[in-house]
């Protein structure tokens, strides 16, 4: 109920979450940010970040190779 909550919001707002689910960034993000140790390594369009990311770190880590 909350994600189509945020779809619904979304049209009219501005919504930031925070979330260590991946799946549920894929589901809800029309952009993500990818953060490692307090950095931003990249951010960029869902599709794009998760499936053609442009960093090592945001890669290993949409992979499951850490995190």
């Amino acid at each position: 109920m909350i994600e189509q909550l945020i779809d619904e919001l979304k049209q009219h707002y501005t919504i930031i979450i925070v979330t260590h689910s991946l799946a549920q960034a894929a589901r809800v993000s029309d952009r993500v940010a990818y953060f490692h140790l307090g950095r931003l390594v990249e951010v960029g369009a869902t599709a794009e970040v998760f499936m053609n990311p442009r960093h090592k770190l945001t890669e290993d880590y949409v992979t499951g190779r850490f995190g």
